[in-house]
């Protein structure tokens, strides 16, 4: 009988599916899966979702959505490939790496060759207050895949205010962990984490990563996207748990999540103070051993920089990212104007590099 409903909906499915889609369908065995069946996917097809950050983890989330057939994906990245990406950063190859490309622009393509039925968009930008709602806007649902608790408070105070549901996910060395944010219903970010963690601080940088630890928490992170996606708010089988597991040792934990904080600052005062921007630095700390400086209100003529700057030490570029090396620095200017200065976690020192060889 359960077989026989499965045949149905496919063949229901098949009936309405797009002209555009060929006859031996490519979401046929996601469509007998009765948790989503033919209107599921039809669901899904007129999704939009929000990746914040394309690294390990907005990758893997990125390529699955993609291949489960989410209509459109955006996606917001403010880093480039580099070698060691490689090892857990699904969407990218030894090319992208070889030119630097912007994480957003690779994982576009990458998904625009698996699946063209799809509409994508590359945001190459760093997430902060000021573009937070052009980024963010009309999204169904934000996943995240950044690497720090700032974007993640900005994104979390955008959800809440517009009650945009999110899911939050991190990993590192073998540990995972994420959490469905539901605004109104469950647990917001800042109910869990009124601040963010104090000290010293695991980082990828510090503590390494396992891919398995990374592909474990962005396939959690993407079954639960497609429940809400699906079933919405309501569906019976979201989880209302911050859920962390530990690849290595296998230790795994929940915490309750599932109703708000009265006395949150987000869920229950309503104070935004994330959104407003108060205190939010213009130059930060970016992880291995970088420092990014944003200047949004300085357009780069990539040609003409390149000839200012070859005096100075090697340059190369291309559309999305020009990067000169000036021992023991390596700075990688973005047409916005936006830098990230390898070799120094001084804010001093890049920014005096930035006046130096850009403009003060």
């Amino acid at each position: 009988m359960i077989c026989l409903a499965r045949e149905e909906a496919l063949a229901e499915f098949l009936r309405t599916k797009a002209p555009d889609q060929t006859a031996d369908d490519r979401y046929s065995r996601q469509v007998l899966f009765r948790g989503i069946g033919a209107e599921g996917q039809r669901k899904l097809a007129a999704a939009r979702v929000a990746i914040v950050g394309c690294g390990a983890t907005g990758s893997t989330l990125a390529g699955l959505l993609a291949r489960a057939g989410v209509g459109a994906l955006r996606i917001i990245d403010r880093d480039y490939v580099e070698p060691s990406n490689l090892q857990r950063q699904s969407l990218f190859d030894e090319a992208d790496a070889a030119e630097s490309l912007p994480k957003a622009i690779a994982a576009a393509r990458k998904i625009g060759a698996l699946n063209s039925g799809i509409q994508v968009e590359a945001k190459v930008e760093d997430l902060v207050p000021d573009n937070v709602e052009a980024l963010l806007e009309r999204s169904h649902l934000v996943l995240d895949g950044t690497d720090n608790f700032e974007t993640r408070y900005l994104i979390n105070d955008f959800a809440v205010e517009r009650a945009v549901p999110w899911i939050y996910s991190a990993a590192v060395g073998s540990y995972a962990v994420t959490l469905n944010i539901l605004p109104a219903e469950t647990a917001c970010l800042a109910c869990i984490f009124p601040d963010s963690p104090q000290g010293m601080v695991e980082t990828c940088e510090t503590s390494g990563i396992l891919n398995s630890a990374v592909n474990l928490v962005a396939s959690i992170a993407a079954t639960e996207a497609l429940k809400l996606l699906v079933g919405g708010r309501a569906a019976p089988t979201l989880r209302r748990t911050l859920l962390s597991f530990d690849v290595w040792t296998n230790d795994r934990a929940e915490i309750s999540a599932g109703k708000p904080r009265p006395e949150c600052r987000a869920c229950g005062q309503r104070d935004f103070i994330h959104l407003a921007g108060e205190g939010r630095p213009h130059i930060t700390l970016c992880g291995r051993n970088s420092v990014q400086i944003h200047e949004r209100q300085r357009p780069i003529d990539f040609a003409e920089m390149d000839r200012r700057l070859r005096p100075h030490g090697m340059v190369r570029r291309n559309d999305f990212v020009l990067k000169f090396w000036h021992e023991p620095y390596e700075m990688t200017l973005f047409p916005d104007g936006r830098a990230i200065i390898k070799g120094t976690t001084d804010t001093a020192v890049a920014r005096s590099l930035y006046a130096r060889f850009v403009g003060s």
